[in-house]
């Protein structure tokens, strides 16, 4: 990794560049993370540009522009908010479009995070009172202009369809836009009630369907082409933390394309005129390294490391009063959890324009706030000078929610050496290939559980001891202030505890978080990925051994009437079980929203697990576009069956032994099961959906797979076992 401070060219003796970036995310921190910022009031601007405001912009050719903060990286966000605004300002909806926000934390905050940034499911929950406000201030104003403009009373006005009426006069938003821009903004409107909704709860196209379609240009970050753009690929220590010793870059230099060569202290970098021809040079690079700094243990030593921990007393989490029951029947188990890449899609990549003063990035950025200020501080100008133009993402599932901005950092670096050797601005690409992502690191941390848990004669848990091992995310990071309680990082024990949709009586929660030198990050669900699967697969094997009905043993235990609501409604649309078929159960509270998931499976005869049919209960409050909610499901639910099949991260003398797709191997069309999703209707606020759906369908699965087999999964992938 990159780990000095290029500063005026020289490197800032001592500093590393982690050490260094969260040294300036803290700093950022201090000033933007140490509290929520409110939402700002939308201010109308007049102008020949129609009605604008933050969130919105209606222009005299009648296109609504709603102005999205969130990125989305295909799970909808844009569609949402549209659907937010549209609904409130009575558009519709053939006139609606998207634009992503600028960098700008003071308009555009996520109020639940305190930051211009998308992640823990949270842009619908977030902005849904924020933009329903402001599609219907926007109305109101639009309606002021209109009885105005027509000499009638305000209340005689109705809005529908995009169409402004008082029963003689008739008028579209566009006509109306510029008028509306010099009406005083209301202190307060009143919003829809749900009978009211034309959009939410029912249908809204969704907004990037066409430009997906068509191929539109510089929608995605590996799109971006302008004049003089060059290419950058890096050649990066195979080991985390390793030091660039020595180089040889006279073959790389002489192959065709290659512009430059820059050499930082952890990497060396190929500027060329083409992706293809840096990707070729950088290859050609013959470098020595030093990993005296490095983490040089392997998967089997970290297992040694963390299996010992088990045995050791940690940090005090959850502390409950075990029942004084005495005890008839104990389980007790190990799991094993492996790091996992995020492999979206698109891999990581930025471009960026930098001139000495100001800088331009354009990327798929998920945490906009963070990265302005720290290319700003790797740049040395002002974050006001930054402008982080978002793109769409083509996935992510946590990949692009850097504590650090590592890639845009890395980026910042590449173009501030370029200016300093060339004396010239211009725009430079750095992509990362399949590869370097593979092996770059930011995994979801390798996790151990240990749980003992037993049951009374009548078959009732009377105690539930658990012990957690892994790497905490938000450890040194700036979001350690928030997320890191008395030592515990939330990450690795949501779910867990008084953060169940369970009330279970003794639970006791430890937990280690050993440093190691993998870099560790939200992956989607984050922890629930493995507390979910330990929980559910746990109460699975005390209800049988208390011979009891699986589900109405967790009935018992589910105080939650959202949580039953959803497990009722699951077992209810799943019906009776089919001949040849085994189900498993699993139901989880995450991000605000509860879902179930009954799996129905059939064991081949070679041995491996077929996922034949999910069915799924879901609530998640007021279900904004419940299309789009059944996509999230099914795309969460894919997620979570590929990790848990055949995905795994492993290292030998702390090098990735993974690649690409062929050895970290993905779901299979073929893999995928049929997929039934069941939304409970709610007048509850919105919660998260983007990852909800992903950790109930590994407890599901494995739960079939003891019933079916006898044979309890409590190590993955699945492929450890010979089941997939």
């Amino acid at each position: 990794m990159l780990n000095r401070l290029i500063s005026q060219g020289v490197p800032a003796k001592g500093t590393t560049r982690r050490g260094f970036l969260k040294m300036t995310a803290g700093a950022a921190g201090g000033l933007i993370l140490g509290g929520a910022i409110q939402p700002t009031t939308a201010a109308a601007q007049a102008g020949t540009d129609g009605l604008a405001t933050p969130f919105v912009h209606i222009r005299p050719d009648n296109t609504v522009v709603v102005i999205v903060k969130h990125l989305d990286k295909g799970q909808g966000t844009a569609t949402g908010l549209a659907t937010l605004i549209a609904d409130e300002l009575d558009a519709d909806a053939a006139q609606v479009t998207t634009e992503f926000a600028p960098a700008n934390t003071g308009l555009y905050a996520n109020t639940l995070m305190g930051v211009q940034g998308t992640g823990g499911s949270t842009a619908m929950a977030n902005s849904w009172q924020q933009y329903r406000e402001a599609g219907a201030t926007a109305r109101a104003m639009l309606v002021s202009a209109a009885a105005q403009a027509w000499g009638v009373d305000p209340q005689s006005v109705s809005v529908s369809g995009g169409m402004i009426t008082d029963g003689s006069n008739t008028a579209s938003l566009g006509d109306m836009a510029e008028a509306a821009a010099g009406q005083s903004i209301p202190d307060s409107v009143s919003l829809k009630t749900p009978d009211q909704w034309v959009y939410i709860g029912k249908s809204f196209p969704r907004v990037d369907l066409v430009r997906k379609t068509q191929g539109a240009t510089n929608m995605y970050g590996m799109d971006v082409a302008m004049d003089g753009l060059m290419y950058a690929v890096s050649l990066r220590s195979p080991r985390f933390g390793g030091e660039l010793a020595g180089l040889d870059d006279a073959e790389a230099r002489a192959m065709p394309g290659v512009i430059d060569v820059i050499r930082l202290p952890d990497r060396a970098t190929v500027i060329a005129e083409s992706t293809w021809q840096a990707i070729q040079a950088r290859d050609a690079l013959a470098a020595e390294w030093d990993f005296s700094n490095a983490e040089n243990r392997g998967t089997e030593e970290l297992r040694a490391e963390y299996t010992a921990l088990l045995d050791e007393d940690g940090t005090v989490f959850e502390d409950a009063a075990a029942s004084q029951a005495e005890e008839a029947k104990v389980i007790e188990a190990d799991y094993f959890f492996p790091y996992l890449a995020h492999t979206p899609m698109e891999p990581i990549d930025v471009t960026v324009l930098f001139d000495g003063t100001e800088a331009t990035f354009w990327t798929g950025s998920q945490i906009q706030t963070l990265d302005q200020n720290i290319s700003a501080q790797v740049l040395g100008i002002d974050p006001e000078s930054v402008k982080v133009e978002t793109l769409w993402g083509g996935g992510s599932f946590g990949r692009r929610a850097i504590y650090d901005s590592h890639y845009v950092a890395e980026a910042a670096m590449i173009a501030q050496a370029w200016l300093q050797t060339h004396g010239e601005a211009r725009p430079i690409k750095l992509v990362w290939t399949r590869e370097d992502d593979v092996r770059g690191g930011y995994y979801r941390p390798m996790h151990m559980h240990r749980v003992r848990a037993g049951l009374d004669a009548e078959g009732n848990i009377t105690s539930w001891d658990q012990r957690v091992v892994g790497q905490g995310i938000a450890i040194g990071t700036a979001f350690e202030q928030f997320m890191v309680n008395n030592g515990v990082d939330a990450s690795s024990v949501e779910g867990l505890g008084e953060h169940s949709a369970y009330t279970i009586p003794g639970w006791s929660v430890d937990v280690h978080h050993p440093r190691i030198g993998v870099p560790v990050l939200w992956w989607r669900s984050v922890g629930n990925t493995h507390t979910a699967y330990v929980v559910e697969t746990i109460m699975d094997e005390l209800a049988e051994a208390a011979d009891a009905d699986p589900v109405e043993f967790r009935l018992r235990y589910l105080t939650d009437p959202r949580a039953r609501g959803v497990l009722e409604l699951a077992v209810e649309k799943a019906g009776a079980v089919q001949d040849g078929l085994t189900r498993g159960i699993a139901v989880h509270k995450s991000f605000g929203s509860y879902v179930a998931e009954i799996a129905d499976v059939r064991m081949r005869e070679d041995g491996t697990v077929k996922v034949e049919r999910v069915t799924c209960g879901v609530d998640c409050g007021v279900p904004i576009n419940p299309s789009n909610i059944e996509a999230q499901i099914e795309g969460g639910l894919g997620y979570g069956l590929s990790a848990i099949l055949r995905e795994e991260i492993t290292m030998t003398d702390g090098e990735v032994n993974q690649s690409n797709f062929y050895d970290y191997t993905p779901l299979r069309i073929a893999d995928m099961p049929q997929v039934d999703v069941h939304i409970v209707p709610s007048t509850e606020a919105p919660t998260g959906i983007g990852e909800p759906g992903t950790p109930p369908i590994g407890p599901a699965v494995a739960n079939a797979v003891r019933r079916a087999t006898g044979k309890a999964v409590r190590e993955l992938p699945f492929s450890s076992y010979g089941l997939a």
